[in-house]
C-alpha cells in the first residue's frame, strides 16, 4: 500500500481504515444490515458446492455474525475469523465462545497469517472493496487454498452509492467513496491468481433513507468513512456539504425517501486441482443470479 500522499487518489490507507474499525466496533452491529443480509445469501450458496471443509478461514468476520453460522454449519470445522481492527476480532470471539472456539487473527487480507495450503475453504463477505490490489489478495488466496478448496465472496461493484459519488462530485473535486471493481475485472484478477473455474453474477439492492445524513451515520458506524488519498486535507466545510445534500435532494424519491444503491458482485473460485489447466484454459463464467437462484431450472 502505498503512502497515502503519494499514491493515486483511488488509493486507501488500511491504517486509517483499520482505526476507524477500532472506533466503530461499539456500535458495528447497528449498520451491519447489508452485511447480515449480503452474508446470508452467500451463506445459501455454499449448498451448491460440494466441501467439507476442516479449516475455514472468514476473512473480513465483523464481529463474528455470519461467522457464528458457518460454524453451525460445518460443526467440525476449525473457524479462523480475521480482521483488521482488534477490537472487532474480540468480539467476534466473544460471540463464538457460547458455541465453539472461534479463532481470531488480526491481519490484511493480502497478508493472511496462514500456512500455504491451510485452508479448505475462504469465505469473504464485502471485504474486497477495501483492498484494490486485487492480485495481491487473490494470489494469497491462492497460496492458503488446499488444491481443490473453495474461495466464495461478496462485494461491491462499481454502481455502489453512486448517488452520493455523483451528490460529493456536485460539491467539490475530492474522492470521497472508494473506486469499486465491476464483475469482470474481479474475474480477470482471479485467473490471474491461477484460482480454477470461477463463476460470478451480480445483482443490485436498494436501500432507502429519510435524509442523506442517516446513510452518513450509518458508514461511520460499520467504519466505512472516506480513508481514500484523495479526500479532502481538511475538514469539509459547511458549504460544501450542504452542496452535496441539495445535490442528493434532487434525487428524492415518489415515495419520499433518498436511494442508495448497492452493485453486489458474487463469485466462487477453487484451489488448482492437481494436474488441471482449466483455470488457464477458460474465462470466468458469469451468470444471470436466476440461474443461481437455488431450484432454478
Amino acid at each position: 500500500m502505498r503512502d497515502n500522499h503519494e499514491g493515486q487518489p483511488f488509493d486507501l490507507d488500511l491504517t486509517l481504515r483499520q482505526q476507524a474499525l477500532h472506533r466503530a466496533a461499539a456500535h458495528y452491529d447497528e449498520a451491519a444490515f447489508l452485511h447480515r443480509e449480503v452474508g446470508g445469501r452467500l451463506l445459501e450458496r455454499l449448498d451448491c458446492l460440494k466441501c467439507t471443509p476442516e479449516v475455514i478461514l472468514d476473512v473480513g468476520c465483523g464481529t463474528g455474525q455470519i461467522t457464528v453460522a458457518l460454524m453451525k454449519k460445518y460443526r467440525k470445522a476449525r473457524m479462523i475469523g480475521l480482521e483488521l481492527a482488534p477490537a472487532l476480532v474480540r468480539k467476534a470471539g466473544q460471540r463464538g465462545s457460547w458455541f465453539r472456539t472461534l479463532h481470531g487473527a488480526v491481519a490484511a487480507a493480502d497478508a493472511l497469517p496462514i500456512t500455504e495450503a491451510g485452508c479448505d475453504l475462504i469465505f469473504s463477505n464485502l471485504t474486497l472493496p477495501w483492498y484494490p490490489d486485487l492480485d495481491q489478495v487473490f494470489a494469497e488466496f491462492r497460496r492458503v487454498l488446499k488444491p481443490g478448496g473453495v474461495l466464495l465472496f461478496s462485494t461491491l461493484g462499481p454502481d455502489t452509492l453512486i448517488e452520493l459519488r455523483r451528490s460529493w462530485a456536485a460539491a467539490d473535486r475530492y474522492t470521497h467513496i472508494n473506486a469499486f471493481f465491476d464483475l469482470h475485472d474481479i474475474g480477470d484478477a482471479l485467473l490471474r491468481a491461477g484460482l480454477a473455474e470461477p463463476v460470478m453474477d451480480v445483482e443490485r439492492l436498494t436501500l432507502t433513507y429519510p435524509e442523506v445524513a442517516g446513510l452518513m451515520r450509518d458508514l461511520k458506524k460499520l467504519g466505512a468513512g472516506n480513508v481514500t488519498a484523495g479526500r479532502t486535507p481538511g475538514l469539509t466545510g459547511k458549504g460544501r456539504l450542504q452542496a452535496m445534500q441539495a445535490a442528493y435532494e434532487r434525487l428524492r424519491r415518489p415515495d419520499g425517501l433518498l436511494p442508495a444503491s448497492c452493485e453486489l458482485v458474487y463469485g466462487h473460485a477453487w484451489g488448482p486441482f492437481a494436474h488441471s489447466s482449466r483455470a488457464q484454459a477458460e474465462g470466468p463464467a458469469f451468470f444471470p443470479l436466476s440461474q443461481l437462484r437455488r431450484g432454478s431450472p
